[in-house]
């Protein structure tokens, strides 16, 4: 499942949903204990929907039941402002922290930030101003930014000077408001011709921003396909680290169902002390809900590392 898809389905439900009442979620939502998890890992809308339907007041209310402390939502920007409040209300009231959203149009195809457009750049920037509204409205501390596409036309040096003068721009926005815009390396597979595709790059242009509003999104599923050594890249740009998201290789689907050792790199994850979110952002490996029940399991199996 591509992030370009999770956006796309959450832009054309935004503004849709029909709040239930209480007792018709109470008769939805009995699955089993809630667990009380080490890491805060982040579910999205539609991974237990058919457990509770797709109200995303019921979801969120699903999540906090199960044990969940966060949650993050790509598509949160396109939704009505009147289900965004609904939705802050909710996840402050469960002790649920919202994770990421995504803060601009993403450029798949043609360049924009590695381009040195000023026109780009400026389109970038208003989005970033738009994003702190919606920060603000959901109690929001990140958002993700995807730098775009590659310009084949400049060597990679001018690109990189490029981005970096954008991201120190929008920095000097995020800083006053104590957000955090976190870069997102991409792999070459899935989102073939991106600008930003691993760990070290994604580090170096932190380091040349020198903000505390820019720091990196990993992506475990994305950096096992580009880049592999999972754990001494996190711990070589630690310091730079202030977002997780998970999926696992092959498939993007719940741990346990890849490659990927998850319980030794949760393991790592706590032993740093990390305090921030780990989105799920990926799809559930069987359908309905025997699917939906299998991703909280895998949670439960691959947290039991203490």
């Amino acid at each position: 499942m591509k992030r370009r898809s999770f956006i796309q389905k959450t832009a054309l439900t935004s503004g849709a949903f029909a709040f239930s009442s209480s007792a018709t979620f109470a008769a939805k939502s009995k699955i089993n204990e809630k667990h009380n998890f080490n890491l805060k890992y982040a579910p999205h809308l539609g991974m237990f929907k058919h457990h509770v339907g797709d109200n995303p007041i019921d979801q969120l209310n699903f999540m906090a039941d199960q044990g969940f402390r966060a949650f993050e939502d790509n598509g949160m920007g396109n939704r009505a402002v009147d289900v965004q409040k609904s939705m802050a209300k909710v996840m402050q009231d469960r002790g649920i922290e919202m994770g990421v959203f995504v803060a601009h149009k993403i450029y798949w195809k043609e360049p924009n930030l590695a381009s040195g457009s000023i026109e780009k750049r400026n389109e970038f920037l208003d989005d970033i101003k738009r994003s702190v509204e919606i920060a603000k409205r959901v109690n929001a501390k990140w958002m993700t930014v995807v730098p775009g596409h590659v310009d084949l036309k400049q060597s990679l040096g001018f690109q990189t000077a490029h981005v970096i003068e954008s991201l120190k721009q929008a920095s000097a926005i995020l800083e006053p408001h104590h957000l955090t815009m976190v870069l997102e390396p991409l792999n070459f597979r899935d989102h073939p011709g991106l600008f930003l595709t691993g760990s070290p790059q994604a580090y170096e242009i932190c380091k040349a921003v020198d903000s505390p509003s820019c720091k990196i999104l990993f992506d475990i599923y994305h950096q096992q396909i580009q880049e592999g050594n999972l754990i001494p890249n996190m711990e070589a740009a630690w310091n730079e680290i202030a977002y997780i998201q998970i999926g696992d290789n092959p498939g993007r689907k719940e741990p346990t169902t890849g490659e990927i050792n998850y319980k030794n790199v949760f393991k790592f994850v706590h032993q740093k002390e990390f305090k921030g979110i780990l989105g799920m952002e990926h799809g559930n490996s069987k359908p309905d809900k025997v699917g939906e029940r299998m991703v909280i399991d895998a949670y439960k199996e691959v947290d039991n590392f203490l």
